[in-house]
C-alpha cells in the first residue's frame, strides 16, 4: 500500500520534475547563444584572437544549434527523447567545461561547436518531454515558463557575461554551466518519463539534406555582417543551401518515414506558428545584437552596464511568459501571438524614434519594457500552437521544426540589422553609430510587424477538450519502445 502510494506520488510530481529540468537545460542552452559576447575583448587579449576568431567564437555554436535540431528531434523520437535529452545536456556540460580550459582560441571555437551540437540535440527533445508530462489544458503554461526562462536566459546574456568577466574571468562564463548540467543530467535520468516518437527508421537522407541545406544557409547568415551580400561565399552558400533545402522537400514527399511530413504544413495552426515563430526570433536576437551595442558604442556604457540596462526587457519576459501561457489555455494561443508581435514590433520602432547618444535610460525603459511583454507573449504561444497542431506522438517534429526555425530567424536577424546598420551608420563615432542602429531597430520592428501580419491568420482557438491525453501517448510510447 505504501509503495503503491509512493509510486502515486512520484507521478504526481513528475510533470514539475520535468518543468523544472528541462527549464535548466534551456536556460543553460539559450545563455550560452550571448553570454560571450561581452566577454569578446577579454577573449581577444587573453587568447591572442583575430576578428575572425571572436566571430566564430559566437557564431560557432549558433550554426551548429541551428543546424541539429531536426536530427535532434529525430534520434528522441528514435531511441528515446529522454535518452538523447541526458546525452545532449551531459555532452554540454562537457563541451562547457572544455571551453573553460581551451588554452588557444581553436580548442574554444571546437568547444562552442560541441556545444551547439549537444544543445541542438536538447532542446528540441526538452519541449517534447515538458508537451507529454502536461495534459493540453495545462500545457500552454508550462510552455510560459519554459518561454520565459529561455527568453530571460538570451536577454541576460550580456549582463551575466558582463559581471562573471568583470568580477572573476572569461573562463568562469563556461564553467558556471558544469554544476548545473551535472546535477540536471543526474535528475532527469533518474526521475523524467521515456516517452518515443511513431517512426521505427531514421530518415538518414531527409536529415543529411535538411542539415546541409541548413548550413549552408545559416553559413551565409552569419557572414553577411562581415563579407556583405554580395560576396561570392555567401551567395555560393546561401544557393547551395536552397538547392539541399529543395532536394529535401522533394525527398520528403517520397520517404516512407519523412524527417518532416509535408501536410503539417496545410495545418494552418502548424504552418502560422512557424512563420511568426521566425519572424519573431529574427526580430529578438537581431535587436539584442544591436541594443548591446547601442548601450556601449553609442552611449558609453560598459559591458556591465549595458547588460544592467537590458533588464527592463528580460524582467518582462520573466513575469509576463507563465501569465500569458496560462490564459492560452484558456483564450486560445491567437490574441497572444498577434498580440505580442504588435507589442514587439511597436516597442523596437518606439526605441528606434527616440534613442540617441545623449537620452536618458527612463526615456527607454518604456519601449524595451514593451517589447518585451511582447515576447514574453509570443514566444510560448507560439510554442503551445505548434504542439497542438499535430498529433500527440508527433510532437517531437513539430518541436524540432519549431525550434529550428527560431533560431533560423535569430541568425538572419543578425545579418539582417546587421546589415542595416552598416548602410546607415558606422563605428566612427557615437553619433553615427547610434544612425545604424536606429535604422536597424525600425528594421527589427518591421518585422515583427510582418510577423503579425502572419500570425492574424492563425486558428482562433484550439478545442483542448477534444485534444487527445498526454499520458496516453507516453505510455503508448512507452510500449511501441
Amino acid at each position: 500500500m505504501n509503495a503503491g502510494a509512493s509510486a502515486a506520488t512520484l507521478r504526481a510530481i513528475r510533470p514539475g520534475w520535468s518543468l523544472g529540468l528541462v527549464s535548466v537545460g534551456a536556460f543553460l542552452t539559450s545563455l550560452d547563444v550571448m553570454v560571450v559576447v561581452t566577454a569578446l575583448p577579454t577573449i581577444q587579449k587573453d587568447l591572442d584572437a583575430s576578428l575572425a576568431d571572436l566571430e566564430w567564437t559566437v557564431n560557432a555554436y549558433n550554426l551548429a544549434f541551428a543546424c541539429l535540431m531536426l536530427i535532434g528531434s529525430a534520434i528522441g523520437d528514435r531511441f528515446g527523447r529522454l535518452r538523447a535529452y541526458v546525452l545532449g545536456l551531459a555532452v554540454f556540460t562537457v563541451a562547457s567545461a572544455l571551453a573553460a580550459l581551451a588554452p588557444t582560441i581553436g580548442v574554444l571555437i571546437i568547444a562552442r561547436v560541441v556545444q551547439g551540437v549537444a544543445a541542438g540535440i536538447a532542446i528540441p527533445v526538452s519541449l517534447t518531454l515538458l508537451g507529454t508530462a502536461y495534459p493540453p489544458d495545462r500545457r500552454g503554461w508550462a510552455m510560459g515558463v519554459w518561454g520565459s526562462v529561455s527568453g530571460a536566459a538570451v536577454a541576460a546574456g550580456p549582463v551575466v557575461g558582463g559581471l562573471i568577466t568583470q568580477g572573476l574571468s572569461w573562463q568562469w562564463i563556461f564553467w558556471l554551466n558544469v554544476p548545473f548540467g551535472v546535477v540536471a543530467t543526474v535528475l532527469a535520468a533518474a526521475l523524467m518519463r521515456e516517452s518515443f516518437g511513431p517512426r521505427p527508421k531514421l530518415d538518414i537522407i531527409g536529415l543529411g539534406l535538411a542539415s546541409l541545406g541548413l548550413f549552408g544557409l545559416v553559413w551565409a547568415a552569419a557572414r553577411v555582417p562581415g563579407l556583405g551580400w554580395g560576396h561570392s561565399e555567401v551567395i555560393l552558400m546561401a544557393a547551395g543551401g536552397a538547392v539541399l533545402l529543395a532536394m529535401f522537400l522533394l525527398w520528403e514527399r517520397r520517404a516512407e518515414h519523412p524527417v518532416l511530413p509535408l501536410s503539417y504544413f496545410r495545418l494552418r495552426g502548424f504552418a502560422v506558428s512557424n512563420g511568426s515563430a521566425f519572424f519573431m526570433h529574427c526580430a529578438l536576437i537581431g535587436s539584442l545584437f544591436i541594443i548591446s551595442q547601442m548601450f556601449q558604442l553609442g552611449m558609453g556604457e560598459d559591458p556591465l552596464g549595458a547588460g544592467l540596462r537590458l533588464l527592463a526587457w528580460t524582467a518582462m519576459v520573466l513575469i509576463v511568459a507563465p501569465v500569458a501561457g496560462r490564459l492560452t489555455d484558456k483564450l486560445g494561443t491567437r490574441p497572444f501571438i498577434v498580440g505580442g508581435l504588435l507589442l514587439q514590433g511597436a516597442g523596437l520602432i518606439w526605441l528606434g524614434a527616440v534613442a540617441a547618444t545623449d537620452t536618458g535610460y527612463l526615456v527607454l525603459f518604456a519601449p524595451l519594457a514593451l517589447g518585451g511583454i511582447g515576447i514574453a507573449m509570443c514566444l510560448p504561444s507560439t510554442i503551445n500552437l505548434a504542439l497542438s497542431s499535430v498529433p500527440p506522438q508527433d510532437m517531437g517534429v513539430a518541436s524540432g521544426a519549431n525550434n529550428a526555425v527560431r533560431e533560423f530567424g535569430g541568425v538572419f536577424g543578425v545579418a539582417f540589422l546587421g546589415a542595416m546598420f552598416a548602410a546607415h551608420g558606422s563605428y566612427a563615432t557615437p553619433a553615427s553609430a547610434m544612425d545604424g542602429f536606429q535604422a536597424a531597430l525600425l528594421l527589427g520592428g518591421a518585422i515583427s510587424l510582418a510577423g503579425m501580419a502572419v500570425a492574424l491568420f492563425a486558428p482562433r482557438r484550439r478545442p483542448v477538450e477534444t485534444a487527445p491525453s498526454m499520458v496516453t501517448a507516453v505510455e503508448a510510447g512507452e510500449s511501441g519502445g
